[in-house]
């Protein structure tokens, strides 16, 4: 992590959540990054039902894996039709893509807290790279880098809680990753179209 304050503040909520907090985060991070991947919005379904009740994780993630395959878009990693200034984005957009599979890849099989910790530190670092990826700026805290940032913070506070209130706040996890996600979607659309640097209309 950098020396930003947010950034400092993202490191300490996930060296000390708990493997509850730990598969929502990294889970959320992949969840925003659905875009790139061609796939539909409930493909991960399987995983945040796993994470609500407890069981099976090792299953959802299997269904996880097959829903993607089914779903991954033809046009996954590939540009559009070549228009001036373009070819940056779709550079990046590709470099995104590969990331975002990366992610997917490394989810651990089983929930521990020692292998979620791992992967949740890394989707961390993996998603807010995407972010600053798609953003097509040399400014690390950049619009939608920041947003990113913002939404991992949001999302291991909503879990900092104890008992019942971590199932009941996973929906408003879910909530912040589903905006997160239609951001992005509507950034890779808009990339897609104009190759038109992303991030710069965020509120």
């Amino acid at each position: 992590m950098g020396a930003e304050p947010g950034q400092s503040a993202l490191a300490g909520l996930i060296a000390r959540a708990d493997e509850t907090a730990l598969a929502a985060s990294g889970l959320g991070c992949l969840d925003r990054c659905l875009p790139l991947l061609g796939s539909t919005d409930q493909v991960l379904r399987p995983l945040w039902v796993s994470l609500a009740d407890g069981t099976a994780w090792e299953g959802a993630l299997a269904e996880v894996r097959q829903g993607l395959r089914a779903s991954r878009a033809p046009h996954e990693g590939s540009a559009p039709a070549s228009r001036e200034g373009s070819a940056p984005d779709s550079s990046a957009r590709g470099a995104a893509t590969a990331l975002a599979r990366r992610m997917l890849d490394a989810v651990p099989a089983a929930r521990s807290a020692g292998a979620l910790r791992s992967w949740a530190d890394t989707c961390s670092a993996t998603a807010l790279r995407i972010h600053r990826l798609l953003d097509a700026g040399d400014d690390a805290m950049a619009p939608l880098v920041a947003a990113e940032l913002r939404r991992q913070i949001r999302v291991l506070e909503l879990l900092e809680a104890d008992g019942d209130a971590v199932t009941g706040n996973l929906r408003q996890v879910l909530d912040v990753s589903t905006e997160g996600r239609r951001v992005l979607r509507a950034v890779v659309s808009r990339s897609r179209r104009s190759g038109t640097r992303a991030g710069s209309d965020l509120p």
